[in-house]
């Protein structure tokens, strides 16, 4: 039986927020993009807005579209990323550490097998677009 996971692909001023998984979990100590389980009947943007608001403290303003999805190597979960717009400054619930990072500094991240395929797949994506094209970002209100 699969396990849908929704994660939000947040950036704000250049910069995309992940979270340092807890060493008691699986992948633990590990960075990712923030999100969660779906829920059985839950619809991907109410899990999205359900677990930013219990893990981060944040308001989602815009779920987008579905950028990627990915099966988790050895596990029944699936992860879906989603392009997602918050407002507010995010605290860590869930996470032990929470940080802002760079699409470079990302990718010299320690990150859950998923989120490293996940950012692959993203940033061959944005090389081969013009700058006027770019992933758009969250706003801080």
């Amino acid at each position: 039986m699969s396990i849908r996971v929704i994660a939000a692909v947040i950036r704000r001023d250049g910069a995309f927020l992940l979270g340092r998984r807890p060493t008691n979990k699986r992948h633990g100590g590990m960075w990712e993009f923030p999100g969660g389980k779906v829920k059985p009947g839950e619809k991907p943007e109410t899990t999205a807005r359900r677990e930013l608001t219990e893990e981060l403290e944040l308001d989602v303003t815009n779920f987008g579209s579905l950028l990627y999805k990915v099966q988790d190597q050895d596990s029944p979960f699936i992860i879906e990323f989603y392009q997602t717009e918050v407002t507010g400054d995010p605290v860590p619930r869930e996470h032990t550490e929470l940080a802002w990072l760079s699409s470079d500094k990302v990718a010299t991240m320690a990150l859950a097998p998923a989120d490293r395929t996940f950012l692959s797949w993203l940033m061959s994506k944005d090389a081969n677009k013009p700058s006027s094209e770019s992933y758009q970002e969250s706003e801080r209100r």
